[in-house]
């Protein structure tokens, strides 16, 4: 029984063991995905398109708040995530541009 036991115990800390790399393949998904859009945010934006600017820029923040990462850098790419929203709402896309490429440096740089 004790052997059973034990073996039991080996085969779940294995199993959580192998489960790890997933959730954090999970997380950098998002966080690639909010690089993605960032990026996506300023393309528009040098383009002119304010509105399109702020939406990828929201598609960002969605993101990154679904990667659950505390980090500096993360910390940064939400702020002037924050700010290029704020700014294309307003119409503003040459600000919303600049705001978007300071994100995607930032959140380019979280591991």
């Amino acid at each position: 029984m004790t052997k059973s036991i034990r073996g039991g115990a080996l085969v779940l800390a294995a199993t959580a063991l192998l489960a790890m790399p997933l959730v954090a393949q999970a997380d950098n998904k998002h966080v690639s995905e909010t690089v993605t859009h960032a990026k996506e945010a300023a393309d528009h934006g040098k383009q002119g398109h304010a509105d399109a600017c702020m939406k990828h820029a929201e598609g960002a923040l969605k993101h990154a708040e679904a990667a659950g990462v505390k980090n500096p850098h993360m910390d940064e790419g939400v702020k002037e995530l924050k700010a290029a929203v704020e700014h294309g709402k307003a119409g503003h896309a040459d600000v919303c541009t600049k705001h978007a490429e300071n994100a995607a440096m930032h959140l380019a740089e979280v591991k």
